[in-house]
């Protein structure tokens, strides 16, 4: 028998999604009978509003069934805008600034192949959602990790950004709030940024798709209402996912200077051309229509972090700090390693994962996966009764160590 064709040589660089890998081990178990819960999957568990799914039918019938624009409709592109300014503290945007695709990682990704080359660096601070080193890799440039701690807020310090750049420098990821840790920058800390971004010049990526997702009154602000003289190099990455709970609908875009703009466009012609156009008409409606289901959402999502938060700091051997914004708790389980369960050892953050796995019987992904060994990330996008149980069976679990 002959040898297989060899794959192209850039996926020996790739690591495959921690995320996506675990929910769908959880998935499988659930298939074969066992009662697994699973907290790995940045997913809300509403249902889309009724006002946008309402939005969605109308707009088939009116025959949003056709290609449109590779950018995206005009429609939405304006009431992305519109609303951008709103939240944005009044910097608005044109709508040849704006891309629509296929959610905010397609956009992510659109923009790494559009800014990054071979010999470039990307600064990537830890812990870090999976995906973004990894687009880093795949467009040939090479992601630079900035650790941060968990004492400090999980945040980029401007030293560690400043000792971080170099001449290969082309460009900053952030997310704010944070995916996995929920850690969120308030204005000062993106002025810190800023100061230092003025005296280099590379790109400024931040995503901002949990933006609407903060707590107990915290003051979110993008770094373009706190730098509006960095213009030129910010780009914001946003969506409709989290916010209005539309993962499946598959829509994001970014807000940046036109030739990004253009260059995302002239990918996406080559890619995927256009979002679905019904998904377009969705989101449109999401964006103008009524933010009261938003609301509802958010507010019980900071009941669940409570839940959350104090429930696994009740456990012997877990830490977890208190979150800003988005729907994870990042907990430290560096009190577990060492101690055993039957005859596995608990000797680093995955051994745990595989232990609330098999023995209590919920999926969590651990903080390797996101650059932060010894941590671990939960959502609480899930009822407050399956957060009650699942923190019941860890706390069971957790007891029964040696």
């Amino acid at each position: 028998m002959s040898e297989p064709l060899r794959l192209a040589e850039r996926l020996s660089d790739i690591q495959p999604s921690a995320t996506v890998a675990i929910t769908q081990r959880a998935r499988e178990l659930r298939a074969e009978g066992v009662d697994v819960l699973s907290f790995s999957m940045g997913e809300p568990d509403f249902d889309t509003p009724a006002h946008i799914r309402e939005a969605a039918k109308a707009a088939i019938d009116a025959g949003a069934t056709r290609y449109t624009a590779a950018r995206g409709t005009l429609e939405l592109r304006e009431a992305i805008c519109k609303v951008s300014a709103e939240r944005r503290g009044g910097h608005a945007h044109d709508p040849a600034e704006v891309v629509v695709g296929v959610g905010a990682k397609h956009i992510l990704f659109n923009l790494a192949l559009a800014l990054f080359d071979p010999g470039d660096e990307v600064i990537v601070p830890a812990p870090y959602w999976v995906s973004y080193p990894e687009q880093v890799r795949m467009a040939g440039a090479t992601p630079v990790v900035v650790e941060t701690h968990v004492d400090e807020g999980f945040l980029l310090t401007p030293s560690a950004l400043e000792d971080a750049v170099t001449s290969k420098t082309k460009a900053l990821i952030l997310c704010s709030p944070s995916n996995p840790t929920g850690s969120a920058y308030r204005a000062s800390d993106l002025e810190a940024i800023a100061a230092v971004a003025r005296k280099h010049r590379f790109w400024i990526i931040v995503d901002e798709i949990y933006a609407q997702l903060v707590y107990e009154g915290f003051d979110q602000r993008s770094i373009l209402e706190i730098a509006p003289d960095l213009r030129d190099r910010i780009i914001l990455v946003d969506g409709v996912s989290k916010t209005y709970a539309m993962t499946g609908w598959r829509i994001g875009w970014m807000l940046g200077p036109k030739q990004v703009a253009k260059a995302c466009d002239t990918l996406q012609g080559q890619e995927t051309s256009n979002a679905a156009a019904v998904s377009q008409a969705a989101s449109r409606a999401a964006l103008l229509g009524s933010q009261a289901p938003v609301e509802q959402m958010r507010k019980a999502f900071e009941e669940r972090r409570d839940v959350m938060v104090d429930g696994l700091n009740a456990i012997d051997g877990i830490d977890c700090r208190v979150p800003e914004g988005a729907f994870y708790a990042f907990p430290s389980v560096r009190g577990l390693l060492g101690r055993r369960a039957g005859k596995l050892t608990l000797d680093d953050d995955l051994a745990v994962a595989k232990f609330f796995l098999e023995t209590a019987r919920c999926a969590v992904v651990p903080g390797t996966a996101f650059g932060a060994p010894g941590f671990m990330r939960l959502s609480y996008a899930a009822g407050t009764e399956t957060l009650r149980a699942g923190l019941s069976r860890i706390a069971e679990a957790v007891r029964t160590l040696a």
